[in-house]
């Protein structure tokens, strides 16, 4: 996940090619547009078969949600809120409500959701009504905090320690 400037001064296609070399399968660009991806990139992430995931906020449209999921591969990325990531705390009714028209829409990649998912509760709201949850700033502030990543998964899964 990063942002467009860098991948164009690095090069899109040799960024393509990179991304192949180092065993990356899919890349979160949210500051590039549909059409512009469409009309000049598509064929570089195809022919290094580069899963472009595109991002979907709760006041995005159904129809585009479902444009954007058929350019997507790999996963949709649903924000749950318009909140700075790391920031939102758990889910009221309106993102409940957000996930359940997503799960509406037959669509046909998975649906994950990002920002707010920082303990078990989130994770399993997402998880009620979407195929998972993207964890970011959570999983650094417990990393920070000394915890393994396996302890990590085990507590935000709920999991006995094995």
């Amino acid at each position: 996940m990063g942002y467009l400037n860098p991948v164009l001064q690095f090069g899109v296609e040799r960024f393509c090619e990179k991304c192949a070399e180092v065993g990356v399968d899919g890349v979160i660009l949210p500051d590039l547009p549909l059409a512009f991806f469409e009309k000049n990139y598509r064929p570089f992430f195809e022919k290094h078969d580069l899963c472009p995931i595109f991002l979907v906020t709760p006041q995005t449209s159904d129809e585009r949600i479902r444009e954007l999921d058929g350019a997507s591969r790999g996963f949709l990325y649903a924000v749950s809120t318009a909140s700075t990531t790391g920031e939102a705390g758990g889910f009221g009714e309106a993102q409940v409500a957000y996930f359940q028209r997503i799960a509406k829409l037959g669509l046909k990649n998975p649906v994950l959701v990002g920002f707010g998912i920082s303990d078990r509760v989130a994770f399993e709201i997402v998880c009620q009504h979407l195929n998972g949850g993207v964890v970011g700033s959570a999983f650094i502030r417990a990393q920070e905090a000394g915890m393994s990543a396996g302890e990590f998964v085990t507590k935000i899964k709920g999991l006995s320690a094995v």
